[in-house]
């Protein structure tokens, strides 16, 4: 079989848009994509994924075609094939796009958004954090025909993948979160971050699109000089509508946050969120800032994020087998770790507290002293600290403090434990799978 064109596969799709890529998960009519990752090449899956009902099956090799199957569709790269598609999409598809990337707190704030977005609009967001090559092309192409807006989280590990992201989901609006010490391996250091997470706004700035800054965070004012479409945000005692910029003003972060700003009267409007810690008051400044550019009524607003839950591991306060967690374990980097320890040191006593750091990954040379600034500042916030993976072992070991080789051994040691009366506060990168402690 010859090699198909982009028009001639979007033509497929738009008969069978249900994308599947895992032929396991295959149902009735789904498009399937074979795609080569690190330890599966899917061409194999595709006869599988043919026999329990997909429609077609895109694959690069041409071993992988079955002849006079006119169900396979041979192209020259499948994740290639895949991203076009979505763009082709997405360029079909008119409506504000906003694009959220950052090094910390970027599917937080895409939740805040889309709660807030969600009152007044049909909204399509990144589920979890389908931030990647893959996962924000697969998001792109699931997007319903009911929605009015979509809302992409773009991840990066180094320099140039937002810049792709970017040509793949064409954002009109985008919003950076912060500038952090995440990745640092990856990007080349911090100043390589600044460049990476900027592509963004390189390229809203060369397509007109508009730019969510959050001028109390370092760096992003001057990252957004080559923008002509700007909407600034801050913090401000005394929000009025004589200043430009939109203003929010803070009465606390912790336990809980609670903040005003102007509704459309002029009038403070308060509310509460279910959230701790400077780190989420920038998120939810930034929700507040887009539900008010975009019109959403500022009483929903207010809703919105009273009404907010977090999940996903992700500042939860829960309590398990009788012990009180504060459960932050999706992700990790010194900025994102420092930032959670402060906002829990602010509402417990050390004395009653209880520190789990899980190693933080893809730091490069700056590995060894982030870690021991990080244990450091764990052991101003609570009595007892415990310090997992490799990437730990040398400072539990300087610092006289319990090491774990990995979760499991955690686990097994931490239930035989008295924690009574005891807070654990809970942070590391997923790949510390910190959730075995909850098993």
């Amino acid at each position: 079989m010859p090699n198909i064109g982009e028009e001639a596969l979007y033509d497929i799709y738009s008969k069978h848009p249900q994308i599947c890529i895992d032929s396991r998960k295959v149902i009735d009519g789904d498009l399937f994509f074979g795609l080569a990752g690190t330890q599966v090449q899917g061409n194999r899956y595709a006869a599988a994924a043919l026999e329990s009902g997909a429609a077609y099956a895109i694959v690069d090799d041409p071993s992988a075609v079955k002849p006079g199957d006119n169900r396979y569709v041979l192209v020259p790269n499948s994740l290639i094939a895949l991203q076009n598609l979505a763009t082709e999409h997405r360029r079909r598809r008119q409506m504000p796009v906003l694009a959220i990337t950052g090094s910390n707190g970027k599917t937080t704030t895409k939740e805040l958004v889309n709660a807030v977005m969600s009152c007044r609009y049909t909204v399509h967001a990144t589920p979890g954090n389908y931030n990647n090559h893959l996962g924000l092309p697969l998001t792109i192409l699931s997007t319903p025909e009911s929605a009015e807006m979509t809302i992409l989280e773009m991840g990066a590990n180094r320099q140039g993948e937002i810049a792709e992201l970017c040509r793949i989901g064409r954002p009109t609006h985008g919003l950076i979160t912060n500038i952090g010490d995440a990745h640092l391996e990856g990007f080349g250091g911090r100043e390589g971050v600044i460049a990476g997470k900027g592509e963004l706004f390189t390229w809203l700035a060369a397509n007109k699109g508009v730019a969510f800054v959050n001028t109390d965070e370092d760096h992003l004012l001057e990252m957004s000089a080559g923008l002509d479409r700007i909407i600034r945000y801050h913090e401000s005692e005394g929000p009025s509508k004589e200043v430009p910029g939109m203003e929010t003003k803070v009465y606390c972060v912790g336990p809980q946050i609670e903040v005003g700003f102007l509704d459309e009267r002029g009038e403070i409007l308060r509310c509460t969120v279910a959230l701790n810690g400077v780190h989420n008051l920038q998120n939810v400044k930034s929700a507040i800032a887009v539900g008010k550019y975009f019109k959403v009524p500022c009483a929903d607003i207010a809703g919105a994020l009273e009404n907010y839950r977090s999940a996903n591991h992700r500042s939860q306060e829960l309590v398990h087998r009788g012990v009180s967690f504060y459960w932050d374990a999706y992700n990790a980097n010194p900025s994102s770790v420092e930032a959670a320890l402060v906002a829990f040191g602010q509402v417990h006593n050390p004395r009653n507290s209880v520190v789990v750091l899980g190693e933080m990954l893809e730091l490069g040379d700056v590995a060894p002293a982030a870690h021991r600034r990080i244990a450091l500042r764990a052991s101003q916030m609570a009595e007892t600290v415990l310090l997992i993976g490799e990437a730990m072992a040398a400072t539990a070991k300087e610092l006289d403090r319990p090491w774990f080789k990995d979760s499991t051994a955690l686990s097994e040691w931490f239930w035989k434990q008295e924690w009574s009366g005891k807070t654990v506060f809970v942070k590391g990168s997923r790949g510390n799978r910190l959730e075995v402690l909850l098993g």
